[in-house]
């Protein structure tokens, strides 16, 4: 077993502080890893004050993973000592299912073994996130890092990139697509980035005139104000999709006539209250409203290989651990550009 030092939340809404836990022994098939740095991710606040439902206390948050391996099973083939290596949003699954077999691990339909806030495979045994000093975990739910990425800017990825990735590459997003994303957040910045990186022509869509420069610098074609009535009514049926990151309650109605014939409205903000949608924002034009997770290994190992093909990283503030509390608070002003990272080495020290 491996004592290890982490930030919990002891009880729903309540400030995170030190605690310490122990991490399983090292199985043939795991990795140790001694985390570097941990991006703050929105559902980490989501799940720290259970606004969800179905907590588990004590909890320590984190989901955005990234350092070196220090330590390696004896039947580990993919990692050695030495190698930067990440953990995103998941640790194991059933392996067995018709979705584990697609290599579709967050869709499984028996059971994912979440980060933290989840189990492991035997239901039982609680998992323990990343704003810890280090982490156990099976080789297959381990992502290459490659050496001359800057492990900060890597962090995100592991949530906020894969989750706008996913879906632009499952809706088929490329040259020639118009893609309009909701939102300019940790979630939304990366979308921007992701999207126009494939070809596509980007808009951002936000509440905020003052998102327009920064959606330029990001890599947005194109801005709209969505409080603006005649901005909006010139952007009517004019995108393939609408990514929507927003993670407050928000109409949909207002986004969805901004689709073409069979657009799509993705969801990847988790808003804790449902949405309305009615039912002629999406008859008239043959509307879709979906859902999308995290993608599989393989596909966050594809992100992962892309960004650092094509430089892109996640736009952070680097804080120390014990200023946590302090940025779920900034989180929920949007006073961040656009992810907080916790060094870890300064709960270490």
């Amino acid at each position: 077993m491996y004592e290890t030092l982490g930030y919990a939340a002891r009880t729903a809404r309540a400030p995170l502080e030190p605690q310490r836990f122990e991490r399983r022994a090292l199985g043939g098939a795991d990795l140790l890893l001694e985390i570097a740095y941990c991006g703050v991710c929105h559902s980490d606040i989501h799940q720290a004050r259970d606004e969800w439902g179905g907590a588990t206390f004590p909890m320590v948050p984190g989901h955005e993973i990234v350092g070196t391996v220090v330590a390696t099973g004896a039947a580990v083939k993919r990692f050695r000592a030495g190698d930067r290596a990440g953990v995103g949003c998941m640790v194991d699954a059933c392996r067995r299912c018709a979705s584990c077999l697609r290599g579709l691990e967050s869709y499984c339909e028996q059971h994912v073994s979440w980060t933290y806030n989840g189990t492991e495979q035997d239901q039982k045994t609680p998992t323990q996130g990343g704003y810890s000093t280090q982490i156990v975990v099976d080789e297959r739910f381990a992502l290459r890092i490659r050496a001359d990425q800057p492990l900060e800017r890597v962090a995100p990825l592991l949530c906020a990139g894969i989750t706008t990735w996913s879906p632009l590459r499952h809706w088929k997003v490329g040259a020639g697509s118009r893609v309009a994303v909701a939102g300019l957040g940790g979630l939304g910045h990366m979308a921007v980035k992701l999207a126009a990186s494939l070809g596509a022509e980007v808009t951002l869509l936000s509440t905020s005139a003052g998102k327009r420069a920064d959606a330029a610098r990001l890599g947005a074609h194109d801005f709209v104000l969505v409080t603006d009535d005649d901005a909006m009514a010139r952007a009517r049926g004019r995108f393939d999709l609408v990514l929507d990151t927003v993670s407050a309650h928000h109409p949909l109605a207002r986004y969805l006539e901004l689709l073409r014939l069979d657009g799509t409205l993705v969801l990847v903000g988790a808003p804790d209250k449902p949405l309305e949608v009615g039912a002629f924002s999406l008859i008239p034009r043959r509307r879709s409203v979906a859902g999308s997770l995290i993608g599989g290994i393989a596909e966050t190992q594809e992100m992962l290989d892309w960004c650092a093909d094509h430089g892109i990283g996640a736009d952070v503030e680097t804080i120390p651990v014990s200023a946590v509390n302090e940025a779920y608070e900034r989180m929920l002003r949007s006073d961040v550009r656009y992810r907080f990272v916790l060094d870890v080495a300064s709960l270490r020290r």
